[in-house]
């Protein structure tokens, strides 16, 4: 019964919203563009502003976050690495399966499921590990991705001065710091609050969109190491990190867990078209939707497992 009460209050919203994306783009070729224009540049630096503001979370919690999602992410490439030059076939599908493998889908799906599963503390700590792991998607991200083509990673690692949530990130820790943030009953933070709540429901709406054009069948094996390392290896890792940081706020803890079990992004996608080569056969960008596709929807079954553990105190 606890496992149905979870489905239905944390995971079922994500779907049922996913799923009205989905149906948009197979019947009226919805172009996510726009939104994503929208999402990047308005609503998600409202969201990460106006959660960062309003936290509850110390600085001592925030720095072990950060100093966690960082530790995450490395130990993850490493991994995937390793594994890679076994199950991937060369480049670029060695680039696409340690970036499907490191980098989770912690904005379009972690902060809607952090939200519902666990809170204003679960999104807050969501909006922070999804700021970091975008600095690290846009640094180390770019010089994985650029390997399998031979492209110049600086070029890449610009678009980190060009992301909006990392100075909504600095402006909320500097006003904080300044001890001149808006009072967060007046109109300013309401209005942020407003806008910035948009965002949940139009990042999942745009994640099912996206899942329209994947073709499964051409990577469904080559996919399936990337899976167990999303969904099972990445959560095991998460815990050996939290119990390591050993962070104050438990919750936060539990989010932190959460977030890293998410599945794939959707952002390496991106990252190869721009800069892996053309390729005859399954081709990276391919990988990665096949990726992003099987592991969203194994997810279903992997969170709701593992937010019971995490809600009930069995895990940490």
């Amino acid at each position: 019964m606890a496992l149905v009460s979870i489905f239905t209050s944390a995971i079922a919203p994500i779907i049922a919203i996913g799923a009205v994306g989905y149906v948009l783009g197979r019947t009226r070729n919805l172009d996510v563009d726009p939104l994503n224009t929208v999402v990047v540049y308005v609503f998600a630096p409202a969201l990460v502003f106006h959660s960062l503001a309003t936290t509850t979370l110390d600085a001592a919690t925030v720095t072990k976050l950060v100093v966690g999602v960082t530790a995450f992410v490395l130990v993850m490439i490493a991994l995937a690495a390793a594994v890679g030059r076994f199950a991937a076939d060369g480049e670029p599908l060695f680039s696409a399966f340690v970036l499907t493998s490191a980098f989770a889908n912690c904005g379009n799906f972690g902060i809607p499921l952090s939200t519902f599963a666990f809170g204003a503390v679960g999104r807050s700590t969501a909006v922070l590990f999804t700021a970091v792991q975008s600095v690290i998607m846009y640094t180390v991200g770019v010089y994985i991705a650029s390997r399998s083509g031979g492209g110049n990673p600086l070029r890449g690692v610009r678009h980190v001065f060009a992301i909006p949530l990392v100075y909504a990130v600095v402006a909320a820790v500097g006003l904080r710091w300044l001890g001149v943030l808006p009072p967060p009953d007046g109109s300013a933070m309401r209005t942020l609050k407003l806008v910035g709540d948009s965002a949940i429901p139009l990042m999942l709406v745009m994640l099912g969109s996206e899942l329209t054009g994947t073709d499964v069948r051409a990577a469904l094996g080559s996919v399936s190491a990337v899976n167990v390392l999303k969904l099972v290896v990445a959560p095991a890792v998460a815990v050996v990190v939290v119990l390591a940081l050993d962070p104050a706020n438990s919750t936060a803890a539990k989010v932190f867990v959460l977030e890293c079990a998410t599945p794939v992004a959707i952002t390496p996608l991106i990252l190869l078209v721009e800069f892996g080569p053309e390729t005859e056969g399954l081709s990276g960008g391919e990988f990665v939707s096949a990726a992003v596709l099987t592991s969203t929807l194994l997810s279903v079954v992997t969170l709701t497992a593992l937010i019971a553990l995490l809600q009930s105190g069995v895990l940490l």
